[in-house]
């Protein structure tokens, strides 16, 4: 059974539809952790002053925003936590859009949302719905304390939800620094030798023929080390799961929906105070 990681519902005009969301993809990659080779306990990481090399307590450690080079504002644990986006538990689409307007770049994580028997028919519908308009469903959710934008994609029997990139998230393409050569013109003759090339190299997608080699390397010697008796145990730590949504009559929702006004888009940033400079992005150190 797949971990649940979120459980609430989608909601659009005043349908909800109960769903779970469960990761859809799971990264393979050799994790290689830090360990005291004379034991083969865990090594951990010291929090270290840069200045001074000192250790510093927990206690005194506080957690700043560098807003100019060198000058930093210093933010309380409760200040951080009030601007908090409040936890919802509801997938609220704000638009429908079609699909060739978002461009990849935008797509992030995708997770697959998984009905509740109660909202079985009412997710059939929306799943439908999107197939047959060729448009997505845009869409906040607040995931792990952060307040996301995503769509909603139908994909066979299920609908994915893909968290996207904020818009100051993507570099503009003139950031690459392009070269002038990438706008020359090209010859009629170069065109068609290349269109034949690709014609030639073209196959269906089989994302099984195509793996991490060093991954698989190293793995293959983990597992030889393993059957020789060089391995250690780790507990595995098990998550909570939280609640679910309630669903009434499908019918008088859509038909009372239909006479709603659209909701109002909240605009990012809302509720951040107005600063000179944007400050850098905390990263994953908040709380």
């Amino acid at each position: 059974m797949a971990r649940i990681i979120w459980k609430g519902a989608i909601s659009f005009g005043l349908v909800h539809i109960p769903v779970s969301l469960v990761a859809a993809t799971a990264p393979q990659g050799v994790d290689f952790d830090w360990l005291d080779r004379r034991t083969l306990e865990p090594v951990g990481y010291k929090r270290v002053n840069k200045a001074t090399g000192e250790e510093i307590d927990n206690r005194d450690i506080v957690r700043g925003v560098q807003y100019e080079k060198g000058r930093y504002v210093v933010l309380s644990d409760d200040e951080i936590r009030a601007a908090y986006p409040k936890a919802t538990q509801t997938v609220d689409i704000q638009a429908f859009v079609r699909a060739e307007q978002i461009p990849f770049l935008y797509l992030d994580t995708p997770y697959y949302l998984v009905p509740d028997p109660r909202g079985g028919k009412a997710y059939a519908l929306l799943r439908r719905v999107l197939e047959e308009s060729g448009r997505l469903a845009l869409a906040s959710v607040v995931l792990h304390t952060r307040q996301r934008l995503a769509v909603l994609v139908p994909s066979g029997r299920v609908l994915v939800l893909d968290t996207l990139r904020w818009s100051d998230e993507v570099k503009a393409a003139e950031a690459a620094g392009l070269p002038a050569e990438t706008d020359a013109p090209v010859g009629r003759r170069e065109l068609d030798m290349a269109r034949h090339l690709v014609e030639d190299m073209s196959e269906d997608w089989d994302p099984a023929a195509y793996t991490d080699r060093f991954a698989a390397q190293i793995m293959a010697l983990v597992e030889r080390k393993a059957r020789s008796g060089q391995v250690a145990e780790v507990a595995p730590v098990e998550a909570t799961e939280e609640g679910g949504a309630e669903i009434i009559d499908l019918a008088e929702l859509l038909r009372r929906s239909l006479g709603k006004p659209p909701p109002k888009r909240p605009a990012r940033g809302e509720g951040k105070p107005a600063s000179p400079r944007a400050p850098r992005r905390a990263g994953g150190k908040a709380a």
